[in-house]
């Protein structure tokens, strides 16, 4: 009897490997749903950077600036949940010695910097925005961003056309085959991608950010993958 259990359990090890390894039967497809939306919201990364003969000396300049800076952004009405510190560095500062010199090269400063990301949820104040953290002390800007501050919606709508540029792709490849279109045996639903507008690369602009500012669009897309059993031909 063990000898029995030991076969009928092996036999069904080897029926699950070759099912596993037959190719899938019916029509397979890949549909892709694309929604784009006027951006609602805008990212940028943004900070100060000096130097100075010490280290502590650039620290203190640096956090002096950002302290303003905070303030600035509160004045406008930037929540706190809306900026994070992003990063901060210090490293010292060497002199450039010739290839040829003997001579090490010898630190003659410190650079110091933070970097702050901050959420911007009303567009029409964005340049404003701009304009007031560079007044007060911004020097370090590493791009903008739009975006949606919920895609929730734009992302179901993608879904939805998704699937219905699949279902229409298979039964334009039943129609081409000659064969009639089953019920849905399979559905993937692969991550969707939200592509925000591009990023501007910024340096310590001058004069009015308002009007150099171009929102664009924001795509949300979307990929399903479906498989078709094919179904009897009509007599």
């Amino acid at each position: 009897m063990r000898v029995l259990s030991i076969i009928a359990i092996s036999w069904l090890v080897w029926a699950a490997a070759a099912a596993a390894q037959e190719p899938e039967q019916g029509i397979i497809v890949t549909g892709e749903g694309r929604i784009s939306m006027a951006p609602d919201m805008a990212q940028i990364s943004l900070g100060v950077q000096k130097t100075a003969a010490t280290a502590k000396e650039a620290m203190d300049n640096v956090s002096q600036e950002v302290a303003v800076i905070i303030d600035r952004l509160d004045a406008l009405g930037v929540a706190a949940r809306d900026r994070q510190t992003d990063g901060f560095f210090l490293h010292p500062v060497q002199n450039n010695r010739s290839v040829s010199s003997d001579q090490p090269p010898q630190i003659v400063g410190y650079r110091a910097g933070n970097t702050v990301k901050v959420r911007v949820r009303d567009l029409a104040k964005l340049g404003a925005m701009l304009d007031g953290v560079i007044e007060t002390g911004a020097n370090d800007f590493n791009g903008l961003s739009f975006g949606l501050q919920n895609p929730a919606p734009a992302k179901a709508r993608a879904r939805a056309a998704a699937v219905a540029d699949a279902m229409e792709r298979a039964g334009e490849l039943a129609d081409a085959a000659g064969l009639a279109l089953g019920t849905v045996l399979r559905m993937t639903e692969h991550s969707n991608v939200s592509r925000p507008a591009p990023m501007m690369e910024m340096s310590a602009p001058r004069g009015s950010m308002g009007d150099a500012i171009a929102t664009g669009e924001v795509d949300v897309t979307a990929q399903v993958t479906m498989v078709f059993a094919i179904a009897p031909g009509l007599p």
